[in-house]
């Protein structure tokens, strides 16, 4: 079992709302439940990734039940768990604020000078040199110029800042990496599989930035079809959930 970091948004969840469609595409994975869709990064070629004897069967179950394949060894189920999460928390709310999260945290330009110097980005992104240059880059297959997940545990015990991409969740290292951060650092967790629970707001995590879709027709098809994340821009919007004392 893993992924205990996202027990508040599992046992934050309502038992009645049940997942009325799933389909686990090319790229994302998405969890319909009235007009909530929730998203996750589908684990395509992952090695323990598998289907199970329940595959077929998964839609129809509450939502909170769905959600628990989060705790699972099985990157598929978590993709599964983590999109039926989202479809429960990922929806307009007042305390969400437009934005991708994709921001350092310093505005004194000798300040964000420090902190980019010590920023350290888990899973690039496209842009990731305009908005944070000088940052480390950390993935399980680095090109040129990043560091190798397996090497990078001194450069998370240093870190001023974190951004970590949500596909962590996916493939089970962001429990790992949230343990070997300072509790000082500054943890943005980013992406379309990110659940905004404010109860993941603990520690060192000090923002949420996910995506809530706003058509859920489209988007879920887009799904189907093998759409990529710029494809899904089109179908939602970029929120964040900041913790107060950030």
């Amino acid at each position: 079992m893993r992924q205990s970091l996202l027990a508040p948004a599992i046992a934050g969840m309502d038992d009645g709302a049940v997942a009325e469609r799933i389909v686990v595409g090319f790229n994302w994975t998405a969890v319909q439940c009235g007009a909530s869709v929730g998203l996750a990064w589908s684990p395509r070629g992952m090695a323990g990734a598998h289907t199970t004897p329940q595959t077929g069967s998964y839609a129809g179950r509450p939502l909170a039940d769905l959600a628990r394949l989060c705790l699972t060894d099985n990157p598929y189920e978590r993709s599964i768990g983590l999109a039926a999460a989202n479809a429960f928390w990922n929806r307009p709310a007042p305390s969400l604020q437009e934005g991708d999260g994709l921001t350092p945290w310093a505005r004194d330009p000798e300040a964000l000078r420090e902190e980019l110097a010590g920023t350290v980005i888990v899973g690039r992104f496209p842009g990731l040199d305009a908005k944070f240059p000088g940052a480390t880059v950390v993935e399980l297959d680095p090109r040129a110029g990043e560091v190798a997940y397996a090497d990078a545990g001194p450069r998370f015990a240093t870190a001023r800042a974190l951004v970590m991409t949500a596909s962590t969740l996916v493939n089970g290292t962001a429990e790992a990496i949230l343990a070997a951060v300072s509790p000082e650092a500054r943890v943005s967790v980013v992406g379309p599989s990110v659940p905004l629970c404010p109860g993941l707001l603990t520690g060192p995590v000090r923002r949420l930035a996910g995506f809530v879709v706003t058509e859920p027709q489209a988007a879920f098809t887009a799904v189907m079809e093998g759409a990529g994340a710029k494809a899904l821009k089109r179908f939602g919007r970029p929120v964040t959930l900041t913790a107060p004392q950030a």
